[in-house]
């Protein structure tokens, strides 16, 4: 989750790293990491991460005593994501790789059934559950090759989603005028990018999800094709592309710790 706050030009005041810094809302103490922001544009973006830690990006033009004044504008914006994402830490198992975890495909939950067999390694879907036969000498070297057989189908299954639905999703951006690259990386922080020459980075985890939160955030990097910065004109594109698309937002916010890190 995160929100950009357009920021006058100040002075910003350089500090050592990392500088944590904090903000008091009623009597919670809301702590950040402020870092400079690397680009060139004027605006102060607040990212509240799924582990809980929030980071402030700042310009070099920008102050501490109005940065401070500028998160705490966003207090209670950054107070109700983080309560968000500590109630979904609860709830989160990591995962070991065995038999029985749940793994997510496209928005469903399947059941992990690990078969020992001296076959050659496979997986399926199969009647709700993520079926994979594979050998092992013991249950550690096991469920390390079950992790490296799941990591490679995620990523298998990715590109295929992808490319599909960007070429089911691009004839609503009319302001593309051909289909952009994708690369594929497994990320914590972000769902997809979109750099300078055109090209989409999208998570791998993605392919976890709902297809119309997938579809969500393929026509969010689609409109930065067109406005590369979260301004009036990058919302009025997507209000355009995805009338409801803060709701879909929200729902894949909601499932970030779940598709990241646990079952």
């Amino acid at each position: 989750m995160s929100v950009d706050i357009v920021y006058p030009a100040r002075a910003l005041k350089k500090k050592g790293t990392p500088d944590i810094q904090s903000i008091l809302y009623g009597d919670e103490l809301i702590e950040y990491e402020l870092k400079e922001r690397k680009s060139d544009i004027n605006r102060l973006l607040i990212k509240v991460h799924p582990d809980c830690h929030v980071v402030v990006l700042a310009p070099k033009s920008a102050c501490n005593d109005d940065i401070q004044k500028a998160v705490k504008r966003r207090s209670r914006w950054i107070y109700t994501q983080l309560k968000q994402f500590k109630s979904q830490l609860e709830h989160v198992t990591p995962r070991n790789y065995m038999g029985g975890e749940s793994h997510y495909y496209l928005g469903k939950k399947y059941l992990l059934k690990v078969i020992s067999s001296e076959d050659k390694p496979k997986i399926k879907l199969l009647r709700g559950k993520l079926e994979i036969t594979v050998s092992g000498q013991n249950k550690h070297h096991q469920n390390n090759k079950v992790k490296m057989l799941i990591n490679h189908w995620y990523k298998v299954r990715a590109r295929e989603v992808f490319s599909r639905r960007l070429d089911a999703v691009l004839g609503q951006a009319l302001w593309v005028s051909e289909c952009p690259p994708i690369r594929l990386l497994a990320m914590q922080n972000q769902w997809g990018s979109c750099s300078p020459n055109g090209r989409l980075t999208l998570n791998t985890h993605l392919v976890k999800a709902p297809r119309e939160c997938i579809d969500y955030v393929i026509l969010h990097e689609l409109c930065h094709l067109a406005e590369h910065n979260h301004s009036p004109k990058f919302y009025r594109l997507m209000n355009e592309v995805m009338p409801n698309w803060e709701e879909v937002k929200e729902r894949l916010d909601g499932m970030a710790e779940v598709l990241l890190n646990g079952g």
